[in-house]
Order: C-alpha cells, then structure tokens, then sequence
C-alpha cells in the first residue's frame, strides 16, 4: 500500500513539473510584452524620450509590446533581470556580474562600441572628482594623485556599480596597499566612513549624477562618477576630456538633478577606462527566436543612425550613447566581461 501511495504521489509529482516547465517554456515562446530594466542613471526622465525610442523600434520589429520599469536603486534593476521579472536591462559591467551570478540564465546581448566601431575601444570613463576650488589639495608637485583622499567625505554610486564603486575601489586599494600604514586594506573597508576608517564619512548617490551632486552640493570633498552618465549635464570649461586635471562645468540649464548646482565647477583628479555597459537578457524568459530577432534589432543600422539613440555631437538631445564616428551596438560575450571578474579576487 505504501508503495502504490509512494509511485502515486511521485506520478502527479512528475506531472506537475512537466505542467509547470511546459508553461513556462510556452510563455517563453509566446510573449506579448517585453520589459526593459533601467538602472537609476538611465531612470530620469531626461531620457524618457530615449528609452521609448528604443522600445519603438523593437516593438516594431518583433511585434512585442516594450515596458520599460525605471529604478532608483541599482539593486532593483540587477534583481529584476535575475528573478524574471524584467526580460531585458541595461546594466554595467558589475551590474551584470551580478545578475548573472545570481541566475546564470541571464547573459549579455549587446554593447555600445567606441568610435571605432568594434569592442576595441568599447570603454567610458571612471572618475575620481573634486571641486574646482579644492584641487590644488590632491597634488604632489605637478601631478594630480589620490594621496589626500584619505581621511575625506568620500562619495560612491553604488556598491554595484562598476564605475562607481568597483573599478574606483580597487584603484584605491591597489594604490594606498603599497603603503605600510594601508598594506591590509580593503574594498570592504571603503563601504564606511567614521572614526578608525579610511574615509571620514562615505555617502552613496545612487546614481552617477547623484554623487556627483554629493560633491557640487558640499556633501563629500570627493566622488566617484563616470563620464557618460553626466554628459548630458556638464560641459567641459577647461583641459582635454578625460583627463586628469580637466575642469566641467554645469550647464545653464541642467535638468535634475543638477539643476540645484547650475554653473558649479569640478576638476578630475583621476581617469580610469572601463568596460562599456551592455544590454543583457534573461533567456528563461526570451527564447531562442526572439534572442535572434533582438540581436538583430540591436545591431541594426536603424539603430546606428538613429539620432535619437546614438545622438550627434552637435545635438542637444539627452540620448544614452553619443555618436562621433563609427560607434554603434554589437554583439558581446560573457567571457568580455572577464576583466571586471577579475577586480573582485
């Protein structure tokens, strides 16, 4: 009796799981909407406008209906992706690792390239700020260095951004390691500010553009941001882009959240190349056909030449990617990711 109770419950068992895997391979197959994941940089509605024409343009041409869930907190984004409750995210390079890590099912579709056009010179840039007025602090000599930082209100993004916590940290470790007093250092050390620690205080923005206003606004005396998640906000005032030494400034009409610290100026103290962010799906939830016609979709030239998602220089639109030569999406592996894994052994 027991047996036939066992072989019973393990048959409506099997049944179950084959119902269960049957429908959500169907819904796989068979789905209406897709959702795009935004990180918080990318969330404000500043590039609403951008994000929709994205989704148009796949909407058009695989006939799904695009939603695009906006976040403010990295967390968000990278948990939507990974439980299946987002379909597709922009996300960095950290971001992705991990998402991936936590549902090896998500993966990279697609990366914005650099001018070349090719994942050569697919990089943006991590930095190290302070305002204009208190530079001549992080100094030796001639050279800028990050030897004063020490002991400062420190701002990071994210403690999963790539550009805004992992690649800046690690430089910071690497850096100050060498030295006896610092040998034991770690990133985990960085996260908090108080007596005893490296930092005085540290602050998270949230955003790019939120730790930078930590800085303009006179919250921390430095801050890590990138440079494409400001772009649209500042413009150069002095010095060659990218480089330490160089001073921005905010625009006149800077939407938020800049729009508090109009015309304040900061100067870079440290640049630092990084993996540009890709595009990433979970394919539990985007099967194999609809992969193919978003990698398509993706690399195309209509989105290459839309100015509305690569913008040209000389426009004021508030795009995601900007357009000086030949810079356009194309298709990435995990393995590219590789030297982001690295930062973390």
């Amino acid at each position: 009796m027991k047996k036939t109770l066992v072989s019973l419950l393990s048959v409506v068992m099997l049944l179950i799981f084959a119902g269960c895997s049957s429908s959500a391979g169907g819904e796989a197959g068979n789905k209406d909407t897709l959702t795009i994941a935004w990180l918080p940089n990318e969330s404000g509605a500043d590039l609403t406008e951008a994000r929709d024409e994205i989704g148009k343009i796949i909407e058009e041409k695989t006939g799904k209906k695009v939603e695009h869930q906006t976040t403010t907190d990295y967390i968000i984004a990278i948990e939507a992706v990974a439980n299946g409750n987002a379909d597709m995210a922009f996300l960095g390079a950290q971001g992705y690792i991990e998402a991936h890590n936590k549902n090896e099912k998500v993966l990279p579709l697609v990366v914005p390239t650099g001018e070349s056009g090719t994942l050569e010179d697919a990089v943006y840039y991590s930095w190290l700020a302070v305002n204009k007025e208190n530079v001549d602090q992080y100094k030796n000599g001639d050279e800028f260095a990050i030897d004063h930082i020490q002991g400062k209100k420190f701002s990071f993004v994210s403690n999963s951004s790539t550009s805004g916590f992992k690649v800046p940290s690690t430089g910071i470790v690497d850096y100050f390691s060498q030295q006896e007093e610092f040998k034991d250092l770690t990133a985990e050390d960085l996260l908090e500010g108080g007596e005893g620690k490296f930092f005085s205080e540290v602050l998270y923005g949230g955003s790019h553009q939120g730790s930078a206003v930590n800085l303009l606004s006179g919250k921390a005396d430095v801050a890590a941001f990138c440079d494409t998640c400001v772009n649209n906000y500042v413009e150069l005032a002095d010095g060659e882009v990218n480089r330490p030494g160089a001073v921005y400034k905010v625009k006149e009409d800077a939407e938020e959240p800049f729009n508090t610290v109009v015309g304040k100026e900061f100067s870079l103290i440290s640049v630092t190349p990084v993996l540009n962010a890709p595009f990433v799906i979970n394919t539990d939830n985007v099967d194999e056909d609809l992969q193919a016609q978003l990698l398509e979709v993706m690399t195309s030239d209509e989105i290459a030449n839309n100015e509305k998602v690569f913008v040209p220089e000389d426009s004021e639109f508030s795009g995601l990617f900007k357009k000086t030569a030949d810079e356009r999406l194309v298709e990435v592996e995990d393995s590219w990711f590789n030297p982001i894994r690295e930062l973390s052994k």
